[in-house]
């Protein structure tokens, strides 16, 4: 015995498909929106105004940065325009994965002479690490610097 696919078949069928596609997009907008990590700025058209004098006088100071994370241990190295180690004052620091803040950490670093140095619980993968020195001339220093663990 064979059934007749009707009209009403059809449309369990067409609202069925699309209630799915319609259910999965509105998971995956909730789930982007509820994991995003926030703003860079409350007002972006405020910091654009001094954006090119701050880039201008951090470029001025001809600092060479090298950053590795392994092994839990977060280094950070600067060197100046003749190779000679730079202690900057850390303002704030900031290490946490580019999509989410469930895993942010504060590193507290120390100076060992030649580099900052902290211990940090970060797994394998990528992070960003969103640094705010203080040259000691007083010059801003920021650097969004993306890493991987290993």
């Amino acid at each position: 015995m064979t059934r007749e696919f009707t009209g009403w078949h059809m449309l369990a069928l067409m609202v069925g498909g699309f209630g799915i596609i319609i259910a999965v997009n509105l998971t995956l907008a909730y789930n982007a929106v509820a994991t995003f990590p926030g703003l860079e700025t409350r007002n972006s058209y405020v910091v654009s105004q001094k954006f090119e004098a701050d880039r201008a006088a951090q470029n001025a100071l001809r600092w060479d940065m090298t950053s590795t994370l392994e092994g839990g241990v977060l280094t950070v190295a600067i060197a100046d325009k003749d190779g000679n180690p730079v202690q900057p004052k850390v303002v704030d620091a900031i290490l946490g994965r580019a999509t989410h803040t469930g895993q942010d950490e504060v590193p507290q670093f120390t100076w060992n002479g030649t580099a900052l140095t902290a211990q940090v619980a970060a797994n394998e993968g990528y992070w960003n690490l969103r640094l705010a020195l203080e040259a000691p001339d007083g010059t801003p220093f920021r650097r969004r610097i993306q890493l991987t663990a290993k």
